[in-house]
Protein backbone atom coordinates (compact mmCIF):
# COMPACT_ATOMS: atom_id res chain seq x y z
CA UNK A 1 0.00 0.00 0.00
CA UNK A 2 1.21 3.18 -1.11
CA UNK A 3 2.23 5.72 1.84
CA UNK A 4 1.65 9.76 1.84
CA UNK A 5 4.88 10.15 3.97
CA UNK A 6 5.38 8.14 6.85
CA UNK A 7 7.94 10.65 7.94
CA UNK A 8 11.83 10.83 8.32
CA UNK A 9 14.59 8.76 7.75
CA UNK A 10 15.81 8.41 11.46
CA UNK A 11 18.86 6.56 10.57
CA UNK A 12 19.56 10.15 9.00
CA UNK A 13 19.91 11.63 12.77
CA UNK A 14 22.95 9.76 13.92
CA UNK A 15 24.81 11.89 10.96
CA UNK A 16 23.51 15.22 12.76
CA UNK A 17 24.56 14.21 15.84
CA UNK A 18 28.00 13.22 14.35
CA UNK A 19 28.52 16.63 12.98
CA UNK A 20 27.06 18.53 15.61
CA UNK A 21 24.25 20.24 13.92
CA UNK A 22 20.81 19.61 13.73
CA UNK A 23 19.61 22.59 10.91
CA UNK A 24 20.04 20.86 7.97
CA UNK A 25 17.33 17.92 9.05
CA UNK A 26 14.14 20.29 9.19
CA UNK A 27 15.29 23.11 6.93
CA UNK A 28 14.63 21.54 3.45
CA UNK A 29 11.15 20.30 4.95
CA UNK A 30 10.39 23.56 6.30
CA UNK A 31 11.27 25.40 3.18
CA UNK A 32 9.27 23.31 1.33
CA UNK A 33 6.09 23.23 3.06
CA UNK A 34 6.43 27.40 3.17
CA UNK A 35 6.48 26.76 -0.33
CA UNK A 36 3.51 25.05 -0.50
CA UNK A 37 1.98 27.24 1.66
CA UNK A 38 2.68 30.35 -0.45
CA UNK A 39 1.19 28.99 -3.89
CA UNK A 40 -1.20 31.52 -5.39
CA UNK A 41 -3.49 28.66 -6.62
CA UNK A 42 -5.60 26.14 -3.79
CA UNK A 43 -3.78 23.08 -3.01
CA UNK A 44 -4.56 19.73 -1.58
CA UNK A 45 -2.65 17.15 0.30
CA UNK A 46 -4.82 13.56 -1.12
CA UNK A 47 -3.57 11.13 1.71
CA UNK A 48 -3.36 7.65 1.58
CA UNK A 49 -1.90 5.54 4.28
CA UNK A 50 0.68 7.08 7.08
CA UNK A 51 0.87 10.65 7.11
CA UNK A 52 3.18 10.92 10.55
CA UNK A 53 5.82 13.95 11.77
CA UNK A 54 6.94 15.56 8.69
CA UNK A 55 4.36 13.67 6.44
CA UNK A 56 1.97 15.23 7.84
CA UNK A 57 3.23 19.15 8.46
CA UNK A 58 3.71 19.12 4.62
CA UNK A 59 -0.28 17.90 4.67
CA UNK A 60 -0.84 20.65 6.90
CA UNK A 61 0.99 23.05 4.30
CA UNK A 62 -1.59 22.49 1.89
CA UNK A 63 -4.96 24.37 1.66
CA UNK A 64 -6.98 21.48 2.35
CA UNK A 65 -6.65 17.26 3.22
CA UNK A 66 -8.43 14.70 1.36
CA UNK A 67 -8.06 11.53 3.57
CA UNK A 68 -7.92 8.09 2.55
CA UNK A 69 -10.39 6.45 4.75
CA UNK A 70 -7.37 4.05 6.06
CA UNK A 71 -5.29 6.77 6.53
CA UNK A 72 -3.14 7.23 9.75
CA UNK A 73 -1.65 11.08 10.72
CA UNK A 74 0.16 11.90 13.69
CA UNK A 75 3.38 13.78 15.59
CA UNK A 76 5.07 11.10 16.89
CA UNK A 77 8.39 12.69 17.19
CA UNK A 78 7.88 13.19 20.83
CA UNK A 79 8.30 9.15 21.21
CA UNK A 80 12.16 9.97 19.82
CA UNK A 81 12.25 12.39 22.57
CA UNK A 82 12.04 14.97 19.73
CA UNK A 83 9.23 17.57 19.04
CA UNK A 84 7.92 18.79 15.45
CA UNK A 85 10.25 21.02 13.43
CA UNK A 86 8.66 22.02 10.43
CA UNK A 87 5.29 23.20 11.48
CA UNK A 88 3.77 20.82 13.59
CA UNK A 89 3.33 22.69 17.21
CA UNK A 90 2.11 25.92 15.23
CA UNK A 91 0.24 25.12 11.81
CA UNK A 92 -1.88 21.82 13.95
CA UNK A 93 -3.09 24.25 16.65
CA UNK A 94 -4.21 26.94 14.08
CA UNK A 95 -6.26 23.96 12.30
CA UNK A 96 -7.49 21.84 15.05
CA UNK A 97 -7.15 24.39 18.82
CA UNK A 98 -4.59 24.33 21.10
CA UNK A 99 -5.96 21.84 23.64
CA UNK A 100 -6.44 19.18 20.60
CA UNK A 101 -2.51 19.69 19.36
CA UNK A 102 -1.30 19.39 22.82
CA UNK A 103 -2.66 16.21 22.79
CA UNK A 104 -1.51 15.03 19.75
CA UNK A 105 2.01 16.64 20.30
CA UNK A 106 2.36 15.07 23.74
CA UNK A 107 1.01 12.09 23.30
CA UNK A 108 2.12 10.84 19.67
CA UNK A 109 -0.62 8.71 19.07
CA UNK A 110 -1.73 8.14 15.39
CA UNK A 111 -5.23 9.87 14.40
CA UNK A 112 -7.83 7.91 12.36
CA UNK A 113 -8.73 9.51 9.06
CA UNK A 114 -12.25 9.77 10.80
CA UNK A 115 -10.88 11.77 13.75
CA UNK A 116 -9.13 13.89 11.88
CA UNK A 117 -12.40 14.70 10.08
CA UNK A 118 -13.86 15.49 13.38
CA UNK A 119 -11.38 17.81 14.78
CA UNK A 120 -10.65 19.55 11.43
CA UNK A 121 -7.27 18.27 10.56
CA UNK A 122 -9.10 16.53 7.47
CA UNK A 123 -11.61 18.37 5.42
CA UNK A 124 -12.87 15.27 3.15
CA UNK A 125 -12.74 11.51 3.77
CA UNK A 126 -12.95 9.15 0.65
CA UNK A 127 -12.87 5.46 0.04
CA UNK A 128 -8.60 4.49 -0.71
CA UNK A 129 -9.62 3.69 -4.55
CA UNK A 130 -10.82 7.04 -5.10
CA UNK A 131 -9.01 9.73 -3.00
CA UNK A 132 -6.76 10.70 -5.60
CA UNK A 133 -9.57 11.01 -8.38
CA UNK A 134 -11.59 13.40 -5.96
CA UNK A 135 -8.68 15.49 -5.31
CA UNK A 136 -8.18 15.82 -9.28
CA UNK A 137 -11.91 16.26 -9.69
CA UNK A 138 -11.73 19.27 -7.00
CA UNK A 139 -8.43 20.45 -8.65
CA UNK A 140 -9.92 20.36 -11.84
CA UNK A 141 -13.03 22.92 -11.17
CA UNK A 142 -10.89 25.20 -9.31
CA UNK A 143 -8.53 25.33 -12.50
CA UNK A 144 -11.58 26.45 -14.60
CA UNK A 145 -12.37 28.10 -12.21
CA UNK A 146 -11.94 32.05 -11.27
CA UNK A 147 -8.55 31.63 -10.43
CA UNK A 148 -7.86 35.47 -9.66
CA UNK A 149 -10.56 35.39 -7.40
CA UNK A 150 -9.31 32.06 -5.69
CA UNK A 151 -6.11 33.73 -5.65
CA UNK A 152 -7.13 37.00 -3.99
CA UNK A 153 -9.55 35.16 -1.22
CA UNK A 154 -6.34 33.01 -0.77
CA UNK A 155 -4.37 35.67 0.16
CA UNK A 156 -7.04 37.65 1.70
CA UNK A 157 -7.71 34.69 4.15
CA UNK A 158 -4.11 33.98 4.53
CA UNK A 159 -2.90 38.03 5.75
CA UNK A 160 -5.93 38.14 7.74
CA UNK A 161 -5.64 34.89 10.05
CA UNK A 162 -4.13 36.83 12.51
CA UNK A 163 -4.58 40.37 12.39
CA UNK A 164 -6.84 41.92 14.54
CA UNK A 165 -10.93 42.30 12.29
CA UNK A 166 -10.75 45.76 11.86
CA UNK A 167 -7.39 45.47 9.80
CA UNK A 168 -8.39 42.10 8.08
CA UNK A 169 -11.41 43.76 6.83
CA UNK A 170 -8.99 46.32 5.09
CA UNK A 171 -7.80 43.47 3.37
CA UNK A 172 -10.73 42.03 2.23
CA UNK A 173 -11.95 45.41 1.45
CA UNK A 174 -8.57 46.17 -0.62
CA UNK A 175 -8.87 42.47 -2.28
CA UNK A 176 -12.94 43.02 -3.26
CA UNK A 177 -12.26 45.94 -5.46
CA UNK A 178 -9.09 44.41 -7.48
CA UNK A 179 -11.44 41.23 -8.06
CA UNK A 180 -14.48 43.64 -8.73
CA UNK A 181 -12.77 45.22 -11.99
CA UNK A 182 -11.66 41.68 -13.16
CA UNK A 183 -13.21 40.18 -16.67
CA UNK A 184 -13.90 37.11 -14.75
CA UNK A 185 -15.89 39.47 -12.10
CA UNK A 186 -17.62 41.05 -15.28
CA UNK A 187 -18.44 37.39 -16.76
CA UNK A 188 -19.72 35.71 -13.50
CA UNK A 189 -22.08 38.63 -13.42
CA UNK A 190 -23.54 38.63 -16.63
CA UNK A 191 -23.75 34.51 -16.55
CA UNK A 192 -25.76 34.92 -13.34
CA UNK A 193 -27.95 37.65 -14.83
CA UNK A 194 -28.27 35.94 -18.15
CA UNK A 195 -28.93 32.48 -16.60
CA UNK A 196 -26.27 30.88 -17.95
CA UNK A 197 -23.12 28.66 -17.04
CA UNK A 198 -19.92 31.03 -16.49
CA UNK A 199 -16.87 30.78 -18.89
CA UNK A 200 -13.97 31.71 -16.32
CA UNK A 201 -10.88 33.11 -18.11
CA UNK A 202 -8.59 33.51 -15.57
CA UNK A 203 -8.52 37.58 -16.43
Amino acid sequence: QPHFAAGADIKGFQAAYDSGSEERLASSLVEAVWILDRLEKPTIAAVHGYALGGGLELAMGADFRFLAEDARVGQPEIKLGLIPGAGGTQRLQRLVGFQKAKDIVYTGRQLSAEEALAIGLADRVFPADSVLDEAMKAAAEWALGPTRALTAAKQALAEGNNLPLSDAMEIEAQAFGESFWTQDAREGVAAFIEKRAANFSGH
